[in-house]
């Protein structure tokens, strides 16, 4: 019987990288029970990737432990897996984390925290979002964190932002997961789309213990970006407009045998557009942005509809979505 909640953690930019020991040392600093399945190598942006029919090893990184200074009696448990953030997910949820710490049930996934922004289209490419949006689909709760910059400098504050979301949801969450992969699939659950009925109208007391039952239950995660002059405060966003310019670069004089010619992608410059309440704004006025995101595509029988959602927009007065509370 487990005595403490665990969080299970997995990043994109590899096991060793900046900001996945910060968080890992700010978590445990503050009395907070960790396992970590993260990849063995950097995998950054390579979405929801996985191998298939393909052995993967999975090796005890405890090293880590003394290397970081960790407390132990906190409870830490470091592995890295030699395959892409959703195979550490896969692995971790489907089985392997029963077979490496049998009784150990983690109460909610963290990903990150990410070196680089994941706004608006990034979530499409991002390992760090598709990790948590896999953990989703296990029916785990699951948060994606990153740091908007590509610089080291400042990522304290998107670990503090980070860990603030953290203990947030972690108070809100049971010991054991209601939903881990998905024991009954009940796709007239009443907080999901009844699509192509036309949605409900709900009242905010309503909409927003359907919203933290989705949370539970797998089919909504949230997505927090901290940006390097976090100002401190919070804000509940949704994903907002920006397009990457000229995101590709030719190089001269590279063709021969059969190479035709050769490309680095890594756009010049981005286009962000205003949109109203939108995450690439609200980074852009220093806010840490916390949207709310669905995990199922739209049509899927597990998916949530648009009203439903609209009321995942309304924010507390500490800034946090306000659906994330009792």
């Amino acid at each position: 019987m487990m005595s403490k909640k665990w969080v299970l953690l997995t990043n994109d930019d590899g096991i060793e990288a900046p900001g996945f020991e910060m968080l890992v040392k700010s978590l445990n600093k503050r009395g907070i029970a960790i396992i970590a399945f993260a990849p063995s190598n950097n995998k950054s942006a390579c979405s929801m990737q996985i191998n298939l029919g393909k052995p993967i090893d999975l090796h005890n990184r405890d090293d880590l432990i003394s290397n970081w200074n960790l407390d132990e009696t906190v409870g830490c448990h470091l592995y890295s897996l030699d395959g892409t953030p959703c195979d550490t997910m896969i692995v971790a949820l489907d089985g392997g984390l029963e077979k490496v710490l049998p009784g150990i049930v983690p109460s909610l996934v963290v990903s990150g925290v990410n070196l680089g922004p994941n706004l608006s289209q990034d979530s499409y490419h991002s390992g760090t979002m598709g990790a948590a949006r896999e953990a989703g689909l296990y029916g785990m709760p699951a948060i994606a964190c990153s740091f908007t910059s590509f610089e080291i400098e400042g990522m304290e504050r998107g670990i503090e932002g980070s860990v603030q979301l953290v203990e947030r949801a972690l108070d809100l969450l049971p010991m054991i997961p209601q939903n881990l992969c998905r024991p009954h699939i009940d796709a007239n659950a009443f907080h999901v789309s009844k699509w192509p009925e036309q949605p409900e109208q709900r009242n905010k007391k309503e909409a927003m213990q359907m919203l933290l039952h989705a949370f539970h239950h797998g089919e909504l995660m949230l997505n927090i970006n901290v940006p390097p002059t976090w100002n401190g405060e919070f804000q509940t966003t949704r994903l907002g407009m920006r397009w990457y310019r000229d995101a590709v670069q030719f190089a001269d004089g590279e063709n021969h045998g059969t190479v035709e010619a050769r490309f680095t992608i890594g756009a010049a410059y981005i286009d962000t557009e205003s949109v109203p309440k939108g995450d690439c704004d609200s980074v852009g006025n220093d806010f840490a942005s916390i949207s709310s995101l669905a995990n199922w595509p739209q049509t899927h029988p597990l998916a949530l509809d648009d009203e439903l959602l609209s009321h995942a927009l309304e924010q507390g007065a500490d800034g946090f979505p306000l659906w994330l509370r009792d």
